[in-house]
């Protein structure tokens, strides 16, 4: 048989190194890892303690981004008011931005019964004025200043011919001249077909001050001099 460095049994079978004696193996070696035993868990718990309970101080961001700003946010406590919080209570009378507004007819420009036929407030010289600069500012860039439909953007649009314009209605042919008064009012709060709404852009009373203007405008263009002598009275 070859001479080996293993050492082999009579039935052939090698022989097993013999089990490392532990005994050998420093005291103090066994009373470090014992302690390091003990000790590993804290850095996983302390990282799971901070993960889980609220904290007064920010948590260590190495990259900010703006988490974390010179501002008191909802619930939290605020020295400089007497009663501690930094949340105040919202002004008296204030509405909810998502709170419906609507009461009835001034609101909404109909009733149970239909479209209301006549302006809900005193319709005076300043106030049709104050409807003609809502108007130049919000419907002439599409039905023009005097109402045709031929306002700039409508201008623009049949220049281009792209074929996707549909022309503004003329505020002086039918059937604007036949709608009731809260028709026009309840078209500039919601839109109608192409036309976008301007609830959000314009008050309430501003949109009734257009509309007294609108019935000007067609009484002015509508019936000569005489018609222009009752729309500005």
């Amino acid at each position: 048989m070859p001479t080996t460095s293993r050492l082999w049994r009579i039935d052939g079978m090698p022989l097993l190194p013999p089990l490392p004696d532990l005994s050998l193996v420093p005291r103090w070696l066994w009373v470090t890892l014992l302690v390091l035993a003990c000790f590993a868990p804290i850095p996983f718990a302390m990282v799971a303690r901070m993960r889980s309970v609220p904290a007064e101080q920010p948590r260590i961001h190495i990259v900010p981004n703006m988490d974390n700003q010179g501002r008191y946010k909802a619930q939290q406590a605020n020295p400089e008011f007497l009663d501690g919080r930094a949340m105040r209570e919202a002004p008296e009378h204030t509405v909810a931005r998502e709170a419906s507004r609507t009461v009835g007819a001034i609101d909404t420009g109909f009733t149970e019964s239909g479209y209301v036929t006549e302006i809900p407030f005193p319709v005076t010289e300043e106030f049709v004025r104050r409807g003609q600069d809502r108007f130049d500012i919000y419907c002439a860039p599409c039905h023009g200043y005097a109402g045709y439909g031929d306002g700039m953007i409508a201008q623009r649009a049949d220049f281009l011919a792209q074929g996707t314009w549909v022309q503004p209605a003329s505020l002086h042919e039918d059937p604007a001249t036949t709608r009731e008064i809260g028709f026009f009012f309840n078209t500039i709060t919601n839109g109608v077909r192409n036309m976008p709404a301007y609830g959000s852009q314009i008050s309430v009373d501003d949109r009734w001050a257009i509309v007294s203007y609108v019935k000007a405008l067609q009484l002015s263009q509508g019936g000569g001099l005489q018609a222009g002598q009752e729309a500005a009275q």
